[in-house]
């Protein structure tokens, strides 16, 4: 069965356990805006184990596919309105910037709707897109690229967004001047080395710690035995010590197994694939030889 998972992306988490947090006072300056009433894309992220208060905003989003199992992905863009507050609806239009889009219209996205509304009352609201899982985006980045079009009622407030000074606690480089009228979203489908991952290459390229070098192979045999899925080594709190042990000894009893067996594991290079504990080691860029 198909599965389809829903980001927030207003406030977002990169390590794929994404949280929305609802704002109503979030305007560039943090003194009363003065100005033409107008919109904005308001998309914040940042490092798991920071204030997400002080995450600064992007014009631009990346969605890691490799970091979730499903076939496809609705995120919700934030954009937000200067100004003060009317009892009514305000109706402004997106639409996709082809100067910015690499991505193909139901290959990696599904069509957006183009209408939608600052809801009465509220200084914000949530634009849904639909991401697809394409076979080509393993090894190529795809991009769609949004613009906010203005109205006579809802201009574009900031068209010369300036980084905030304190709001530094992002996961990726802080962009120092952007268009807050258009925002591009990044699409992938490849492993990266996550955050906490217990091993690494010493002298001589060979491989140490209780995991070695990082592989997408390795990183799939672990999550695939060891029933656990990428997200997870994203922080300390779903990979505590407790289970970066456990994994090294499951993990190294397996490959020892499958080794004793005939059925050796091996890396892309054609080396013995690493774990700490099992009897050989292993030289990154060095085929084993039987």
């Amino acid at each position: 069965m198909k599965k389809t998972k829903i980001f927030s992306i207003g406030y977002f988490y990169l390590s794929m356990v994404w949280i929305s947090t609802v704002l109503v006072s979030c305007d560039k300056d943090l003194t009363p805006y003065q100005g033409k009433e107008g919109i904005y894309f308001a998309v914040q992220y940042g490092a798991w184990n920071r204030n997400e208060s002080v995450w600064p905003y992007y014009n631009y989003s990346t969605i890691p596919f490799s970091k979730v199992s499903v076939a496809d992905t609705t995120i919700l863009l934030k954009v937000m309105v200067t100004g003060k507050l009317y009892d009514f609806d305000r109706p402004f239009t997106v639409e996709i910037n082809p100067d910015s889009t690499t991505a193909i219209l139901n290959t990696h996205f599904k069509p957006l709707a183009t209408t939608f509304n600052i809801p009465a009352n509220s200084n914000f609201t949530y634009i849904p897109i639909t991401l697809l899982r394409a076979a080509d985006i393993k090894t190529e980045m795809k991009q769609i690229g949004l613009r906010l079009v203005p109205n006579d009622k809802l201009a574009l407030s900031f068209p010369e967004w300036d980084a905030i000074p304190g709001y530094d606690k992002g996961s990726d480089p802080i962009v120092n001047e952007f268009d807050a009228s258009l925002h591009s979203i990044r699409i992938t489908d490849w492993m990266v080395k996550p955050a906490i991952w217990s091993g690494s290459v010493g002298a001589n390229h060979l491989e140490i710690g209780n995991w070695g070098e990082f592989s997408e192979d390795k990183m799939e045999l672990i999550c695939q035995v060891m029933n656990l899925n990428y997200s997870q080594f994203e922080n300390t709190d779903t990979m505590p010590l407790a289970l970066i042990i456990l994994i090294t000894r499951e993990m190294s009893a397996y490959l020892q197994r499958k080794y004793n067996e005939g059925q050796p594991i091996l890396e892309k290079d054609g080396r013995l694939m690493f774990i700490s504990g099992v009897t050989w080691t292993s030289y990154v860029g060095i085929p084993w030889k039987k």
